[in-house]
């Protein structure tokens, strides 16, 4: 697993210190994927309501709250397939 992968759960977790209502997948380009959902997020791919997707320094300055969630996704460096409105909730936790 990846030196950015392990941070980005770390601090998920940190976030989402009470799990999160809804399964959610961020896909960090050429690093990984990460699941999290009402048991918190680990290194995982398995199927989700909706996926992120984005580039590693994207991801994380939207963890770091350099960059909102949303802007991120206005400005096309953040996609998002699925549950617009699940994408949304993450976004407000991720803030």
């Amino acid at each position: 697993m990846s030196d950015v992968i392990t941070a980005a759960v770390e601090a998920l977790n940190e976030k989402a210190s009470g799990g999160f209502d809804g399964v959610a997948k961020f896909v960090i380009e050429d690093e990984g994927s990460i699941v999290i959902d009402s048991n918190g997020a680990r290194a995982a791919d398995d199927e989700a309501d909706v996926t992120l997707s984005a580039d590693a320094d994207t991801f994380q300055a939207i963890l770091e709250g350099d960059m909102d969630p949303a802007a991120a996704f206005m400005s096309g460096k953040l996609a998002v397939d699925g549950d617009m409105g699940l994408a949304m909730k993450l976004g407000s936790v991720l803030s």
